[in-house]
């Protein structure tokens, strides 16, 4: 049987990402989002590690669903049309990827350490969706020449990804301090 602080923990360790996730659904400049903040916040509080990936990829999922069905059919018509139960898969392996960083270099919730993650993460990011928008696409030439020209490409959403990390980190990381702070039995971890 839990311990009552231990799930409570995890509830506000799990509401945080969801809160996280869900918004995306508010008006913000492309890529300021808080997908890289939500795996290394999972990874760096709760102590399964498989939940770690689960409830930030879960979060990132059905916030997907929302934004893929409801939000950009709305704005961009001519590309959604019907039920997308998926989004793209590189945006999701570098979400995992993005976990795993959280796990290794998360192992102890320090301000240098969380800047260095999510910097990490924005440029694990970058690298991993604008490799997998050139990747078999009839827009880049598939030689090294135009991988590069699909990082150049990227370039100025890779700046509002950094911010975004960078911001989303500081709210997670940061309202959670305070939260322990306020209540030091979550400061256990679950």
């Amino acid at each position: 049987m839990n311990k009552p602080h231990l799930t409570s923990r995890f509830g506000i360790i799990a509401g945080l990402i969801l809160f996280a996730a869900m918004s995306r659904l508010l008006p913000h400049p492309h890529n300021f989002t808080p997908i890289g903040a939500m795996a290394l916040f999972g990874a760096a509080h709760f102590r399964q590690k498989y939940l770690a990936f689960l409830i930030p990829l879960a979060a990132l999922w059905l916030s997907d669903l929302v934004v893929h069905n409801v939000v950009y059919p709305r704005v961009y018509p001519e590309y959604y049309h019907g039920f997308r139960w998926f989004s793209i898969v590189w945006i999701y392996g570098s979400f995992a990827a993005i976990a795993g960083l959280g796990l290794l270099m998360l192992r102890q919730v320090r301000f240098p350490r969380v800047l260095g993650a999510s910097l990490g993460a924005s440029l694990l990011f970058y690298l991993v969706t604008n490799f997998g928008a050139w990747l078999g696409s009839s827009f880049y030439p598939q030689d090294f020449p135009g991988l590069m020209a699909s990082y150049i490409a990227g370039l100025p959403f890779f700046w509002n990804t950094l911010a975004g990390d960078l911001c989303y980190s500081a709210l997670l990381f940061g309202s959670f301090a305070y939260l322990q702070y306020r209540v030091p039995a979550l400061a256990q971890r679950s």
